[in-house]
């Protein structure tokens, strides 16, 4: 793949040649990449390579796509900003397969996104077993997301809005008057109502619960809205008197009950916090004339070998791909053969084998345990990915770029061979791989490594090495060569020292998701790695059952619980409904006061929410620029200093920063506030300095950059130096929060937790920190987690990475396989022991990885 010596490269069409890229940190990168290969970019986290691979490349080639595009199309399109390089050459098509959390809406799921369940629904309007005298149904018929299919209640949803009278009135002890409704409006639309309700005979100051039955339910449910007179300033007794009399009244109120008053807010208000005040009282519940199926009746009583539709969408996908193996073998067409026309049965073998071929990659991509009905909403982001990779597959396509972000992200080891042997088959067919990545297995399968670096942020942005995996060794300022190559400046990792095992949390009797009457024991006071394939069970065990049993079981011992996240609000209709936990925890008292969940969840959702502000960093800053002598003297408090708030913000951009530009049939773009030009402050807050920096300054420097600048504060230290020891130490302040990716977030709220006072006795749950981090970051991280149990606290995280695995205290390996092939514990004890143990998932991983820490002499 090495470009002969003196090898011109203008306009080769078998490399695509990059000059002058100055995307984010990126320092007029020039470099030229080969087609028709695997390409990984490397380097340490914020080096640079997202920036090139995505904001350069993938940017320019939808760029060039949407040029050939109508201008009014172009409006009804997702686009990027053009990207700032000067010229890219030899560029095909391209197609971004990024790392996205899992989204999208009730309707979205595995089936619709594979497109899978639209074969599904051909089987079975062309080959279902249908009742005596029913007419044969379209595909159609068999969709939720069709007028055709759709249950009429719940519209094909599955569920439908309830309003429970104990969100609408939870307190009744308290009159109308004293507020009892809380789901009804404050201020004068409240009391318009009220005042209705005078007018039709309520007593309004009596209990809620001495209000006659028939009257509450009225109120409460009613659907009809209507026109009552209302008469103000006087007593209810007077209007009483006035409303027998038919004297004239004040004015004419309509009325609305509760429920509607819910409802109809939810569905028609222009403002989101009435919405989501709205959203508070409401909840969603099982479609009663469905059931949840969402279909209605006549698909249902449509059946493919004894299964119903949903029954077939429910199965895990290497159970249906089994049962269409059954379909294609002779057997099946000898039993099936009396019944079925030949037609059809040729139909069935047809569609059969279409599933069956549509099936394969998700099982090669360890996704065989997922099934069709599974919302995407629930997905992680390695798992989105890997399902539209296989989609890619299918297509087909060749002669095209595939821009993929971490691909192996959420994978365990021994499903990495299958991963690989996906993106072989991509190249071999004629496309070129670009891949983001940090795991060491699959760098070392590429054709062709672009290291970047050689640091992060203002310290990387350029290309350490360009060329083959064997001419890396000689790049002395790649840290990516240290971890790739055994070489004197290669990490030496320690093997930890047994620590006692002494106490113990044990949890008896789990049941949750694919977990089913598990016994399994946690040793205090270490850090634990839960191991095993994709969807074997470890998420549901660390991050669901476990602190569900201690909060259930040890609730007088855990003083105080914390889940680092921002709690979901919206729509209720999307929020998956919880699954009960059973079982019980058992464990030493007083030993735990604290327990921390720390997931990937994003840290916030509009740009007002970042860095400094979600770790409490940024209140420091505003106490120090509030402190200065300038700020004194004109009486600016620290308030001023929030671009939240109208004193200090720019007026036009209200804090924002950038304006929303429509462009027509150009992508809108966000373009700096003309009036601050993107600092957020208005003038006068921007002439107050600390040491020579506007506070808009501030925000925009490194973790790293300022911790120079604040040298000596020890209050603002804490929070940088924690940013810094989880491996963020590129990320700028005023990072806004929907930009970070779900490692990062997660090693935020990480940060805001360490730089806590440690007191030995929290419970850290962490779930695959290491993702998205360079070797080099984990190591750094791995050894801040070994503070915090040196320090006496406990750490249990979900983890991948062997290298990390080998660094724990305790592993607990589950398996053996994923879905309903898992949920039991394969083997657990030291790294060393579980390394050892025959028959599990992880045991040869492990035992190269703790081979390798051996070898080195540690």
């Amino acid at each position: 793949m090495v470009f002969a010596e003196g090898q011109t490269s203008a306009g080769a069409p078998d490399r695509v040649v990059v000059r002058g890229a100055r995307e984010h940190n990126l320092r007029g990168v020039d470099v030229d990449i080969p087609r028709n290969a695997l390409v990984a970019f490397t380097g340490v986290s914020g080096s640079g390579k997202s920036s090139l691979a995505f904001g350069t490349l993938y940017a320019e080639a939808q760029r060039r796509y949407f040029e050939s595009v109508a201008p009014y199309a172009r409006r009804l399109m997702n686009q990027v900003s053009p990207p700032d390089v000067d010229s890219v050459e030899g560029l095909p098509p391209a197609v971004a397969l990024p790392q996205q959390r899992g989204g999208g809406s009730a309707r979205s799921t595995v089936g619709s996104t594979s497109t899978i369940a639209n074969v599904v629904r051909m089987l079975f309007s062309r080959v279902g077993e249908y009742p005596a005298g029913a007419p044969m149904l379209l595909a159609e018929d068999f969709s939720a997301n069709t007028v055709q299919g759709a249950c009429p209640n719940c519209h094909g949803l599955g569920r439908v809005y309830e309003v429970p009278e104990s969100l609408m009135v939870p307190d009744a002890s308290v009159s109308i008057r004293d507020g009892a409704i809380a789901a009804w409006p404050t201020a004068w639309h409240g009391k318009q109502l009220r005042d209705s309700l005078v007018s039709l005979g309520y007593d309004i100051d009596i209990p809620w619960r001495e209000v006659p039955a028939e009257q509450r339910s009225w109120l409460l449910h009613t659907t009809e809205k209507p026109q009552v007179p209302v008469y103000t300033g006087r007593t209810p007794a007077q209007v009483r008197a006035a409303v027998a009399a038919g004297d004239e009244p004040s004015y004419m109120s309509t009325f609305v009950g509760v429920k509607r008053y819910v409802l109809d807010t939810f569905a028609n208000s222009k403002s989101e916090r009435m919405r989501e005040k709205a959203a508070a009282f409401m909840e969603s519940v099982v479609c009663p004339d469905c059931r949840g199926t969402r279909l209605k009746p006549d698909a249902l009583a449509v059946t493919f070998e004894g299964h119903d539709i949903t029954q077939i969408a429910a199965m895990p996908l290497r159970e249906l791909a089994t049962l269409m193996n059954t379909v294609l073998g002779p057997e099946w067409e000898r039993s099936r053969g009396a019944v079925l026309a030949p037609e059809q049965v040729l139909a069935a073998r047809r569609l059969a084998g279409e599933l069956g071929a549509r099936l394969a990659p998700l099982s090669d991509l360890g996704l065989g345990y997922l099934s069709l009905d599974r919302q995407t909403g629930t997905l992680s982001g390695g798992e989105l990915q890997r399902l539209r990779l296989a989609n890619q597959l299918l297509a087909g396509l060749f002669g095209v770029v595939f821009v993929l972000d971490e691909p192996s992200a959420g994978l365990h080891p021994a499903d990495t061979e299958a991963l690989l042997g996906i993106l072989r088959g991509l190249r071999d067919r004629g496309n070129t791989v670009f891949y983001v990545e940090h795991s060491l297995d699959v760098i070392r399968e590429a054709d062709w490594i672009v290291d970047i670096g050689p640091g992060a942020g203002a310290s990387g942005g350029r290309i350490v090495y360009s060329g083959d995996l064997d001419g890396l060794k000689g790049a002395e300022e790649s840290v990516t060569r240290r971890y790739l190559f055994d070489s004197p400046d290669s990490p030496r990792p320690t093997i930890r020292a047994p620590r006692p095992r002494d106490q113990r949390v044990a949890l008896d009797g789990v049941v949750r998701n694919n977990i089913r009457g598990l016994s399994v024991e946690f040793p205090l006071g270490c850090l634990t790695a839960v191991t095993g394939v994709s969807g074997s069970g470890k998420t549901t065990l660390v991050n669901q059952a476990l602190p569900d049993l201690l909060r259930a079981s040890l609730s007088s011992e855990v003083g105080e619980t914390t889940a680092a996240d921002e709690p979901e609000r919206g729509d209720p209709m999307l929020a998956v409904e919880a699954a009960a936990t059973q079982g019980r925890a058992v464990g030493p008292a007083d030993r735990l006061k604290r327990i921390v969940q720390v997931s990937q969840a994003p840290i916030g959702r509009t740009s007002r929410s970042n860095v400094a502000t979600y770790t409490g960093l940024f209140d420091r800053i505003r106490s120090l620029f509030a402190s200065t002598d300038e700020a004194r003297r004109r009486r600016y408090s620290a308030s001023r200093f929030s671009f939240n708030l109208p004193s200090g913000r720019c007026p036009t951009c209200k804090g924002e920063g950038t304006m929303e530009v429509e462009l027509l049939f150009l992508p809108t773009v966000q373009a700096p506030c003309s009036t601050c030009g993107g600092r957020r402050y208005n003038a006068e807050t921007l002439e107050v300095e600390f040491e020579g920096s506007s506070i808009a300054d501030v925000l925009d420097m490194s973790v790293t950059a300022a911790r120079e600048k604040f040298a000596g504060r020890a209050d603002v230290l804490q929070h940088l130096d924690a940013l810094a020891d989880v491996g963020l130490g590129y990320v700028s302040l005023g990072q806004p929060a929907p930009e970070l990716s779900g490692g990062e977030a997660q090693r935020v709220k990480l940060a805001a937790e360490l730089r806590r006072a440690q007191q030995g006795d929290t419970l850290y749950l962490l779930d695959e920190p290491t993702s998205g981090l360079h070797p080099a970051d984990s190591d750094r991280l791995l050894g801040h987690l070994h503070d915090l149990v040196d320090l006496g606290n406990t750490v249990i995280l979900v983890e991948h990475d062997m290298r990390v695995v080998a660094g724990a205290d305790w592993v607990v390996d589950m398996g053996p396989g994923a879905g309903d092939e898992g949920g039991e514990i394969v083997a657990q004890g030291t790294p060393k022991e579980v390394a050892a143990v025959e028959g599990s998932a992880t045991s040869a991983y492990l035992r190269a990885a703790v081979v390798r820490l051996v070898a080195t002499g540690v």
